[in-house]
């Protein structure tokens, strides 16, 4: 999927659960402390480009305001940073020249 489809994506998605939740676009903006134009563009798909801080807003402004997690999920320590009694490997830095 392009950006611009995962945007249109998301924008409908966003729409059917903030109606969902019975909420107006009037109360979602108010509390993302976002335009009502902007809100309108993004759930119809007319806006393609939108800050992280204004969507984080928003899906606060709706009650998932914890999911940003789920965007990039915390990874295992990798099994390279051990050696092979289990212990982990102290990094050293080299002295710049």
């Amino acid at each position: 999927m392009s950006t611009v489809d995962i945007m249109r994506t998301l924008g409908l998605r966003f729409r059917d659960y903030r109606m969902g939740l019975r909420m107006t676009r009037k109360e979602v903006s108010e509390a993302a402390g976002i335009g009502m134009t902007t809100l309108y563009r993004f759930e119809t798909g007319k806006i393609t480009d939108m800050s992280m801080s204004t969507m984080l807003r928003l899906m606060r402004a709706i009650g998932l305001g914890e999911n940003w997690e789920q965007l990039l999920p915390s990874l295992p320590e990798s099994p390279y940073l051990y050696n092979d009694n289990f212990k982990k490997i102290q990094r050293i830095r080299h002295p710049k020249q």
